[in-house]
């Protein structure tokens, strides 16, 4: 490791690249939500508003952790703290 710096960098794209891993789970969660939904309104059609005013509020839930992945991201890549914490020590062990 001879640069410091492109190893943060390196960690926060990396770090990046997990936390929007976060939205293709999400993603799958809430298909298998809706897809839940769908068959207790077949089953039960009389249900369907109780049904349908959960599933939506369950994909709210769901969709928050995906946008909290998004931000951490967008963090991470352009306004990177750990850059402008740790720059100067870098910059005078140079």
């Amino acid at each position: 490791m001879h640069d410091p710096l492109a190893f943060i960098i390196g960690m926060a794209q990396l770090s990046a690249a997990i936390a929007l891993l976060n939205g293709i789970l999400t993603t799958l969660g809430q298909g298998r939500v809706a897809s839940a939904a769908i068959e207790s309104i077949a089953r039960q059609p009389e249900a369907r508003g109780s049904i349908s005013t959960t599933m939506f509020i369950g994909l709210g839930m769901a969709e928050t952790s995906g946008i909290y992945g998004l931000l951490i991201a967008i963090i991470l890549l352009m306004f990177n703290p750990l850059i402008n914490n740790f720059a100067p020590y870098f910059l005078s062990a140079m």
